[in-house]
């Protein structure tokens, strides 16, 4: 009998220690895997850009001052200080589009008059998010939609029809596909920051906006002015401090008076507190778990086109998850007025360049 005890206590133990074993080569194989998607997505992410030497003799004409001795390939004067490029620095183009659903954009082909520019849906919202490893961050350049930029023109029977000057936004109209449609927005933002590389992109649609901001339990918000649409069940004033919940949130970052000039400018910049609210709440939510970036990553996927796959996504979001949100979301300044039909954005030149030396270069001690 004691030893038949004996046999079984050796037994559990055995199927104790197998189970463990088990556990912890499970365990070991997921961080294996996980470990390699970080590789693989940080080669892939780095691959898509070869840093920012691309910049240097776009903006020679007009920063690089006289200098004393050669300096080191990239770098450049800037108002008497040497910069050097930031070479690890991700850079991830977030669109918003104006169509139902993104996925319904594909299969057609687009005209060159102004009726046909939303067959691709218009890019109601431009937002360049910065990772930066150097200092930890997270900073945010958004690009008025109006803003006046070389957009490249296909006619209706897919013949290009050359570069021409219109407002940012129109670009993603222009493509025979979702894909194609984001590809060539990145091109023009990129070539409106003095090529600047864009390591990835995301081309969203505005109808995930109700799923995203409901799943982190609504976003907080003191609204910035009156919103007042009863068609859309919107009675909202300069000052109430609410949460936004379902339509609501997507009506508060969409609307905007028509009638009432350089009306976009405060609907941009409704866009960017709502922005920053969502981040803060959504890393709150978080709480340090990668999981539930994952999550948000999910819901998007049903309305988003992206160059991004699980591999890249598993790297920006295992390094980034400790990285400080900069509130202070940078606007590039400029100039509307009023073109024969819409308005039109100018970029001021002289606060692009200060925008890009800022942001995508740092000083030489």
């Amino acid at each position: 009998m004691i030893e038949d005890k004996i046999i079984t206590e050796k037994k559990k133990v055995s199927i104790t220690a197998r189970f463990i074993t088990t556990l912890v080569m499970i365990v070991l194989v997921i961080l294996g895997i996980f470990a390699v998607l970080r590789m693989i997505g940080k080669r892939s992410l780095y691959e898509l850009s070869s840093g920012l030497d691309g910049i240097v003799s776009d903006l020679g004409d007009v920063v690089i001052t006289d200098e004393p001795a050669p300096l080191p390939e990239g770098h450049i004067l800037y108002e008497g200080k040497e910069y050097a490029p930031n070479n690890d620095l991700v850079c991830i183009l977030v669109m918003g589009i104006d169509t139902e659903a993104v996925s319904e954009i594909g299969g057609q082909s687009w005209d060159v008059d102004e009726a046909s520019l939303n067959n691709g849906g218009q890019a109601d919202a431009l937002f360049l998010m910065l990772l930066n490893p150097h200092d930890e961050k997270i900073s945010i350049l958004s690009i008025n939609r109006n803003s006046m930029a070389d957009v490249d023109v296909w006619d209706s029977t897919g013949t290009y029809r050359g570069v021409f000057t219109q407002q940012i936004a129109l670009q993603h109209g222009y493509g025979t596909d979702q894909t194609e449609c984001a590809e060539h927005q990145v091109k023009a933002v990129s070539r409106l920051l003095h090529n600047i590389p864009i390591h990835a992109y995301a081309a969203i649609s505005m109808d995930a906006i109700p799923e995203l901001n409901d799943a982190i339990g609504g976003v907080e918000v003191t609204v910035l002015d009156d919103i007042v649409y009863p068609e859309y069940d919107m009675d909202l004033h300069q000052g109430d401090v609410v949460t936004l919940m379902g339509e609501k949130a997507y009506w508060y970052i969409r609307l905007r008076d028509e009638n009432m000039f350089d009306s976009n400018s405060l609907r941009l910049e409704r866009q960017k507190q709502y922005l920053v609210s969502f981040a803060e709440k959504a890393k709150e939510s978080a709480g340090g778990d990668v999981s539930v970036a994952v999550e948000l990553f999910n819901i998007m996927q049903k309305y988003m086109v992206t160059d991004l796959n699980v591999s890249s996504f598993t790297y920006l979001a295992s390094e980034t998850i400790d990285y400080e949100f900069n509130p202070d979301i940078r606007s590039i300044q400029g100039e509307t007025v009023m073109g024969n039909d819409f308005e039109e954005f100018y970029i001021d030149d002289a606060a692009l360049q200060n925008t890009i030396i800022s942001l995508f270069y740092e000083p030489v001690n």
